[in-house]
């Protein structure tokens, strides 16, 4: 079983140099890293459930996760200046590879009625986000042992330099993109 960072410099780089008339290998895009981001309104009222939050995202994600802060207070959302808001963590190297996988091949094809993701979320850089409801759909999460359903941000940052390169880019790498 080649892994994806193989499938990338065999298949996939040949591929693109192919498509957009590369001259350099450096030009092709290639990721530079992932970010998942759990975001919890409710830890205001909550704030047992932070830590449950960064447990689960640290078994998703294989690393430890870092707790975001609130910048400035809202008072229309009962919100402090540094009360704990969420978790996020920054995959590189072998550990991101491994987790756009995991999330192409195992964790999007569990979603209900799952017919692709949409092909819009780019950032007009090349860089996508997308947005998953319900953090169950990994299979490291076991659904007894959660107290809550959470939702999650994947934002995979890539080296494309527009929208078009990284949508071509991101579909060699096995993203299932709607038509």
């Amino acid at each position: 079983m080649t892994t994806l960072k193989e499938k990338y410099n065999t298949e996939i780089v040949p591929k693109l140099k192919e498509a957009f008339n590369y001259q350099n290998e450096f030009q092709v895009p290639r990721l530079e890293k992932i970010v998942l981001n759990m975001g919890l309104g409710e830890a205001v009222r909550n704030p047992k459930i932070i830590e449950s939050a960064a447990q689960e995202l640290a078994l998703i994600a294989g690393q430890k996760p870092v707790v975001t802060r609130a910048k400035k207070p809202i008072a229309n959302f009962k919100l402090r200046a540094d009360l704990p808001i969420g978790c996020k963590v920054t995959l590189r190297r072998e550990k991101m590879y491994e987790f756009l996988d995991r999330l192409v091949n195992i964790a999007l094809p569990r979603v209900r009625d799952f017919r692709g993701i949409s092909g819009k979320a780019f950032d007009g850089r090349g860089n996508y986000s997308l947005g998953i409801t319900e953090h169950i759909i990994f299979p490291e999460i076991e659904y007894d042992k959660t107290d809550s359903i959470k939702g999650l941000n994947v934002t995979v940052v890539t080296t494309a330099k527009t929208d078009e390169e990284g949508k071509v880019f991101l579909k060699y790498l096995g993203m299932p993109f709607k038509n």
